[in-house]
């Protein structure tokens, strides 16, 4: 299935999208992948809201976006495949007996990817209206979102897979 198709159903039932994943087969390519993607996704959202501040502070936009690109692009892939690895840690000291790396760095990831539309949106707050209570309701739905894929996708890479 196409990822945007994938995505979509995710906010539908999550666990059915990560069972497909994992019966695709351990593939590290896809993984890099699908979190390159959400960190591409996660470079764009930042742009509405550095032109905003650029505009606001009479600064350049252009160093601003070269220093979010460092960010998003080649810091924050490190950065998950960290969290990936804690993630699998807990999971195993949680008693996921199934939980491998490669399951813990899928269900990061894709969850990350899968929450993306909402941090697209978060950025189309953030560049046109503004902090406030707008941006922080999309901020906070946005992590409600991304926990909860994760939390449903690391219950089937370890839990769901024993039985």
């Amino acid at each position: 299935m196409p990822v945007t198709t994938d995505i979509v159903a995710a906010y539908r039932g999550p666990r059915r999208v990560m069972r497909r994943l994992l019966d695709m087969g351990a593939r590290e390519g896809r993984v890099l992948a699908i979190l390159m993607a959400g960190c591409l996704l996660t470079f764009i959202a930042q742009w509405p809201r550095l032109a905003r501040e650029a505009h606001l502070s009479d600064q350049e936009l252009q160093p601003m976006l070269g220093g979010a690109l460092m960010a998003w692009i080649f810091i924050m892939p490190l950065v998950f495949y960290l969290l990936a690895f804690l993630a699998y840690l807990i999971s195993r000291v949680a008693g996921a007996a199934q939980m491998t790396p490669y399951g813990a760095r899928l269900a990061l990831f894709w969850a990350f990817l899968a929450a993306a539309p909402l941090m697209l949106l978060n950025g189309l707050v953030a560049g046109f209206v503004g902090p406030g209570p707008g941006l922080l309701a999309v901020g906070a739905v946005w992590l409600a979102v991304f926990a909860w894929f994760t939390l449903s996708n690391l219950y089937v890479a370890g839990w769901e897979r024993e039985a």
